[in-house]
């Protein structure tokens, strides 16, 4: 039942998503540092990265879930508390298989990010869900770039392992505060935990919004790991050569195009959620012209790292808000289900940007990064063709969101 979101309870929302998505991207600014220090070739580097993807990918699958059946608001306070773990395994690891798993654990319980939103959409009211959606994923966003700034310093200062020490309290932190200031909620009532992971395979299966998203989420975040898992790499050699600090502040940079994103709630709750993925994804293909050229001067890469950020989250905040309206009572597992193509397209751009940039240069990964996007613009032009070329015959397997109804917008 919707019950509304408070400012300070959004911004502890938003909060633990920051903190949460922090545990899984730290390790990108420091990735050469780390891997030194844990005695990992050059060549095995990505797979620090993907660990935490691939533990992600796990938890949207079998713990997201659990937000349909369970009080929510327990369910982040216990998520919180397991993330710290995982962090803290990080912080003290000897080797790269026990870095690898840390990493892992923490991406695995990181999901508790999914549960947040699914804890919004279900309590804000409907002309709400947008702006809140967009509020809380903003954390998504500083954290993912905020913390390569903290990694950045920290790894030059301290240690690598100081930023992990760091997440781990923080993690601790918020999830007493958690528990001290957010309303229960109980999930959906009824539901069956095997249940709702069959409704998962159905919602893959039958309903054409949800895998028209999900594929465009995986290209577009397939896209967005080639560019944040490869950077450090033309950065950290000539002719810049710069170090874990300098390499950290671009968050910076990606951060300002992330934020300016953050109205794109607010143009969802008006029904324009389809011409923003459209003009979006136009723009993150045209970002990677400037992202390539690094060359001779860094304000080209400047402005393509902001417009590449502002496209990628207007696009996401466009598909949580139109999935979570599409599917109200069962907004966990939607948001987990969707979420699983964010995880595994986010570790094949970390994957293929450390091969390509090995055999071709940094040419090479952008490359990769904006086949991706412009494979998801035309995934996306596609389903309006098909919306023009067949408007009789809608989708009759769910019935359309309040407000694409309104809007007459296409389910696609």
């Amino acid at each position: 039942m919707a019950t509304g979101v408070t400012r300070s309870q959004r911004f502890v929302l938003a909060l633990v998503c920051a903190v949460a998505v922090s545990t899984i991207y730290a390790i990108q600014p420091v990735l050469a540092t780390a891997g030194s220090s844990l005695g990992l070739a050059r060549g095995s580097l990505g797979w620090l990265v993907a660990a935490g993807q691939v533990g992600y990918f796990v938890g949207l699958v079998l713990l997201v879930p659990l937000g349909d059946v369970v009080n929510r608001r327990r369910l982040i306070t216990v998520h919180l508390a397991l993330t710290a773990v995982g962090a803290a395994v990080v912080a003290v690891a000897p080797n790269g298989a026990v870095a690898v798993t840390g990493l892992a654990i923490a991406g695995l319980f990181a999901v508790v990010v999914q549960v947040t939103v699914a804890y919004v959409a279900a309590v804000s009211a409907p002309n709400e869900r947008g702006r809140n959606i967009g509020a809380v994923t903003s954390g998504v966003v500083i954290g993912i770039l905020g913390v390569r700034v903290l990694a950045g310093v920290l790894g030059d200062t301290v240690s690598w392992r100081a930023v992990y020490a760091l997440l781990a309290m923080l993690c601790v932190a918020l999830a007493f505060t958690v528990r001290a200031t957010l309303d229960p909620d109980r999930g959906t009532p009824g539901a069956r935990y095997a249940q709702v992971l069959a409704s998962m395979g159905r919602l893959v299966r039958t309903d054409r919004l949800f895998l028209s998203r999900g594929l465009i989420t995986f290209l577009l975040f397939a896209s967005f790991g080639t560019l944040w898992s490869g950077l450090a790499f033309p950065l950290g050699t000539d002719p810049w050569n710069f170090g874990t600090t300098q390499i950290g502040l671009f968050g910076l940079v990606g951060l300002a195009g992330a934020l300016g994103a953050a109205r794109a709630g607010r143009w969802a709750d008006s029904g324009r959620a389809q011409a923003i993925t459209g003009s979006a994804l136009a723009l993150l293909t045209a970002s990677w012209l400037l992202i390539a050229r690094t060359e001779a001067t860094l304000w080209l890469l400047i402005i393509g790292i902001i417009l590449l950020d502002f496209a990628v989250q207007a696009v996401h905040v466009s598909s949580q808000h139109l999935l979570t309206a599409a599917h109200p009572d069962q907004a966990s597992s939607v948001i987990g289900a969707y979420m699983s193509f964010y995880s595994l397209g986010s570790a094949l751009g970390a994957i293929t940007t450390t091969w390509a940039y090995g055999t071709w240069g940094w040419s090479g990964s952008c490359w990769v990064g904006a086949a991706y996007s412009f494979a998801a613009l035309a995934l996306w032009g596609l389903a309006q063709a098909t919306r023009i070329a067949r408007p009789a015959a809608p989708d009759r397997a769910r019935p359309l969101p309040v407000e694409l109804a309104a809007s007459n917008e296409c389910c696609w």
